[in-house]
């Protein structure tokens, strides 16, 4: 027998996932200080005539603090000033997030329909045509395949130290978390782009640059969901000021898919954004002040 419209908008829908985790304690609280620090820095004067030039530092600071999080931890203003990102591991590693950061306003409108395909494109991106075999970039790897942050280098850090899903797993969590983004959600977009992030550390769907391309995920769920439509509130910038450590630890909790493990990753991912809008905010008062 089938559905019809009537009966299928008033049949009762199952509780979103998200949403349970919106209502965890602390969370609420998260939400509410991150919405406050980006109502903060979108009613700054400076973002009523120069929002551009705030969000184009905004996206350098994004691209540093992501390459130092995979472990390329230059200065802003060598980022700022090079244009030659082949000359090794490292600079590989900060034109890849360059390059991401750049990216990622480019792909908001298929987001939603299909994450996957974004995902694709950004591990393309990320790679660059140099470091690994063509035919394994833009796809999620296969059995067997090695993983490594950057080709060429053996750093080590949260995303090597975790354990490593297999392949048929991979498949399997990012059909389920492409399905629940195009389903959409009303839970707050910081537990959306959390969620998005920390399942991507987790599965490590490439076989490279798989920590660049989950922030620049969570950043296209940041700058999409509306709440930073501009996207002047870097939040890998905070990430890389909380400092690898804590990334790795918060990193544990979600790892862990327990309540309290949950909050503490979304409280970081939260706080994170905080501290871009700092890095924003200061951005706005030197515009304002003539100083850059």
């Amino acid at each position: 027998m089938s559905t019809t419209s009537s009966d299928a908008s008033s049949a009762p829908r199952p509780e979103e996932p998200l949403l349970a985790l919106a209502s965890l304690p602390g969370v609420p609280d998260a939400v509410d200080s991150v919405r406050r620090a980006v109502d903060r820095v979108y009613g700054h004067r400076v973002m009523r005539r120069r929002s551009n030039e705030v969000a184009s530092e905004a996206a350098l600071r994004a691209a540093r603090g992501s390459a130092a999080l995979s472990g390329a931890d230059w200065a802003l203003e060598e980022v700022r000033r090079r244009s030659d990102f082949g000359a090794d591991d490292e600079a590989r590693t900060v034109g890849a997030a360059l390059r991401l950061t750049a990216e990622a306003g480019q792909l908001l409108s298929i987001w939603d329909q299909s994450p996957v395909r974004v995902l694709a494109r950004l591990h393309l991106v990320a790679a660059g045509g140099a470091g690994p075999a063509d035919d394994t970039v833009g796809r999620p790897r296969l059995a067997g395949e090695r993983v490594t942050e950057t080709p060429g280098a053996d750093a080590t850090g949260p995303l090597t130290e975790a354990p490593l899903p297999g392949a048929a797993e991979v498949a399997g969590r990012l059909e389920g978390l492409s399905a629940l983004v195009v389903a959409g959600s009303s839970a707050p977009a910081l537990v959306t782009a959390a969620v998005v992030h920390g399942e991507l550390l987790a599965l490590r769907p490439f076989g490279s640059y798989n920590g660049l391309v989950a922030r620049a995920a969570e950043r296209i769920v940041l700058t999409g969901s509306g709440l930073d439509p501009k996207s002047v509130c870097p939040a890998e910038a905070g990430h890389a000021e909380l400092g690898r450590a804590a990334y790795a630890a918060a990193f544990a909790g979600y790892l862990s898919g327990t309540p309290d493990g949950m909050v503490t990753w979304i409280a970081h991912c939260g706080r994170a954004i905080e501290l871009g809008v700092r890095e924003s905010t200061a951005v706005c008062e030197a515009l304002q002040r003539g100083a850059a």
